[in-house]
């Protein structure tokens, strides 16, 4: 097959324009033949779940919410990882590698309880954080407030 010879790329650029003509002719042209176009003010409005929008949908989430999701995504990816190990664990202790795949997958768990001791400690899974000021910080802070 020579560089030059494009004829075998023919059917899936045949396939590629067919499937965006059918998007297109889907979204666009059918839908817009067949929904009714009758805009109102009310329809226009912005739909909160029943309720009436008030002020602006810019606002400032708390940061926490970002880093309980983070660490929510971190631990359900720990469990995706494990199901495949756990599906072929039993091959490897048929051919005598159970022990290894075993301590790999109880490393991997240890590792990732570490990182959730740490983040515990941290106080990073308390929504509501509470700050605690250790002896050296208070008598810092009484002598600031002394003079």
């Amino acid at each position: 097959m020579s560089s030059t010879n494009l004829d075998v790329f023919m059917p899936v650029i045949i396939l590629i324009a067919l499937a965006i003509i059918m998007f297109v002719g889907a979204i666009g042209v059918v839908g817009k033949l067949l929904r009714p176009h009758k805009p109102t003010p009310l329809k226009e409005t912005p739909y909160e779940c029943g309720e009436a929008p008030v002020g602006s949908a810019w606002s400032n989430f708390n940061v926490r919410f970002y880093v309980v999701s983070l660490i929510f995504i971190i631990f359900d990816v720990e469990g995706a990882l494990m199901f495949p190990v756990a599906a072929v664990f039993k091959d490897f202790v048929a051919i005598g590698a159970g022990g290894v795949v075993l301590g790999s997958l109880l490393l991997f768990i240890l590792i990732l309880a570490s990182g959730l001791v740490y983040c515990w400690k941290k106080g990073d899974l308390d929504w509501v954080k509470s700050f605690q000021l250790s002896e050296d910080q208070l008598k810092k802070l009484n002598e600031v407030e002394a003079r």
